[in-house]
Formats: structure tokens, C-alpha cells, sequence
């Protein structure tokens, strides 16, 4: 089952049409034959019924389930495996609104499935990017003349920083895969750790003219684009591709999310970076490629606690209250 292509929703419920066919498959995705506990690697495992397994060396029963997205469920995974195929294969996204009528489950419900899905897009396997790379950094967020007057006429450090727009950093390697992050600032301390983690030396790197690329020749074969003054491509030097994919998760964030908080934000760049990274890939090869990174759980306590970690140079940022994206 795991070669066959199901490339349509209609072919995805005949493939999975009850709770053992899902089970089934996850087994063999996850040990294809070879049951590893999940207390204990090295321990061996007893089968036992109704799905369970033993491990010898810790006495815990486990299944297919412990230890993923979708340990300790209470819904059915073939809704678990319709929410995947939707958010995986609708190229903006779907909203917790739309999958909650489309599951026949509650909005809130359905929020924790897409979160918890989302939390799987950014398992980053640690490659540098290669050969041509386009760099480039946009804001995310509401126009200021939009925002409620107590809002905007509130100077305060505190509401400056929970309203300002978010600087989100990219880098594409062209005709390969994108990765994106949320920095503090675009400046040249916050965006250089990203690019020497994240490029490879003998990369040529292109730009705009931002002065935090200044520093880069001196590492990179580095050339920029002036922007401004209308120079928008110079035979390969362009930052067309970059541009293209903040393009794809603007319309998804403003047409299908509409407002995402800086809390969740990351969550939302990791799914767009994923399906624009297995672009090239069958719908049914992307639904088994992300049911191999399952592993990645986050808890609901984690999701609306007041403090997350969300930059990528993992420092803290306070966010009072409960901030849901949709």
C-alpha cells in the first residue's frame, strides 16, 4: 500500500476505509516489519492484541500510535489521514473553519489536528542549501492604519512589539527547496547566523540591496540587485524565486488564515516551506513522506501557554493570553 498512488481524496478513503487499513499502514511506515519500542530500542518487543505491543525491558504496552501526532486521540484515523491529505495537498492551506465542516468535528478540535500537523513541517533535515541561492527578508502582518485607535495612538514598548509586523527571513535555492524563519530584526547580527547555517560556502548567493548582505562577499560569491533603482534582473542576478514564494505565503496567510499571531507564525511558514519543497513529488508520495515525521507531538498545554520560543536563534518571546492562528 505504501507504492500505491492515491492521488485523489475519493482514492484515499478507498485505500483507508476503516481504522485497521490506517493502522496497517502506519505500522509499516514507521517499522515496515521490525517493531522498535519506543521506551527501548534495543528491548525486545511482544505482539499482543488489539494492535498493542510489550516491551520486555520496561513492561509498557504501546501501538503504532505511541509516541506520534496522534498518540492518546480520541478521533478516528481517517479523519487524522483526510486533515494530512488536506493540509498537505490544498496549496494555500485549509482553515481550522472549513476542516472542522469538512471532518464534521469542532473548530477547536480542528485547530489542534492542523497545529499538530504543522509542528511536523518544520522537521528540518540539516542540509545546507547549494549552488544558486536568492536571499531576502518580508514582514508579515496587518497595515498599522487598520488597527483599533487605542492601538495606535499606544507608544508603549509592550504594544509596539506585539502589534509591529514580523521579519521573516528566506532562502531558495533555485529549482530546489526553500527554508524560511522569523528573525527579530533584519539586521545583520540577527539574518548572518541563518545564512552560514544554512548555505553552503560554494554557493553563489544573490540579493537585494539590503545592507546586511554588504558583509556577505567576503565569505560567498555574492552579487546583488538594486532594487532601488528599478533593476529588477541582470542576466542571472535576480531574486525573483524568493520573491515568488513570499508571494504564495502572503495569499495563504491574508486569503485563507487572514490573521495568523506572531505565537504561531513559524507553524504557518513551516507548511508553506514543506509543500513548496515537495512540489515536485505525487500527492500520495508528500501524504506518506509527512506520515514518516509523525514522531514531532506537541502538546495543547504547549500551544496556548504564554511563552514560546519562536526565533530561530531560539530565544524567548512573552505573549500574554491565548493568541490562536486560524
Amino acid at each position: 500500500m505504501v507504492n500505491k498512488d492515491f492521488n485523489s481524496i475519493l482514492q484515499l478513503i478507498e485505500e483507508f476505509p476503516d481504522e485497521q487499513s490506517c493502522i496497517d499502514h502506519l505500522t509499516t511506515l514507521r517499522w515496515n516489519g521490525d517493531v522498535t519500542s519506543p521506551f527501548d530500542d534495543e528491548s525486545k518487543v511482544y505482539n499482543c492484541k488489539g494492535n498493542r505491543y510489550k516491551c520486555k525491558n520496561t513492561g509498557k504496552y504501546f501501538n503504532v500510535r505511541t509516541g506520534t501526532i496522534f498518540d492518546n486521540t480520541k478521533l478516528p484515523l481517517q479523519k487524522w489521514f483526510l486533515a494530512i491529505w488536506l493540509a498537505t495537498s490544498h496549496k494555500k492551506g485549509i482553515s481550522s473553519l472549513q476542516l472542522s465542516r469538512d471532518l464534521d468535528i469542532t473548530q477547536k478540535s480542528a485547530w489542534f489536528m492542523l497545529q499538530r500537523i504543522r509542528a511536523c513541517f518544520g522537521m528540518d533535515n540539516g542540509n545546507k542549501l547549494t549552488g544558486t541561492v536568492e536571499l531576502d527578508e518580508t514582514y508579515v502582518g496587518g497595515d498599522p492604519g487598520n488597527r483599533h485607535k487605542s492601538i495606535r495612538n499606544d507608544d508603549s514598548k509592550e504594544t509596539r512589539e506585539k502589534y509591529s509586523k514580523t521579519v521573516v527571513f528566506g532562502m531558495v535555492e533555485r529549482k530546489g527547496s526553500v527554508k524560511a524563519k522569523i528573525v527579530e530584526h533584519a539586521s545583520l547580527y540577527h539574518l548572518e547566523p541563518e545564512i552560514y547555517n544554512n548555505i553552503s560556502r560554494d554557493a553563489q548567493v544573490y540579493s537585494d540591496s539590503w545592507s546586511s548582505y554588504s558583509s556577505l562577499k567576503l565569505d560567498f560569491k555574492h552579487d546583488v540587485i538594486n532594487h532601488s533603482k528599478e533593476d529588477y534582473v541582470k542576466g542571472d542576478i535576480y531574486t525573483n524565486t524568493i520573491e515568488g514564494f513570499w508571494s504564495l505565503l502572503k495569499r495563504g496567510v491574508y486569503g485563507i488564515y487572514h490573521h495568523v499571531s506572531k505565537k504561531h507564525l513559524q507553524f504557518y511558514i513551516d507548511e508553506f516551506c514543506f509543500r513548496y519543497n515537495t512540489r515536485g513529488i505525487s500527492e500520495a508520495a508528500r501524504f506518506n513522506l509527512f506520515l514518516q515525521r509523525m514522531s514531532n507531538r506537541v502538546k495543547y498545554h504547549k500551544l496556548i501557554e504564554d511563552v514560546v520560543i519562536y526565533y530561530g536563534d531560539g530565544r524567548e518571546y512573552y505573549i500574554s493570553g491565548w493568541h490562536r492562528g486560524l
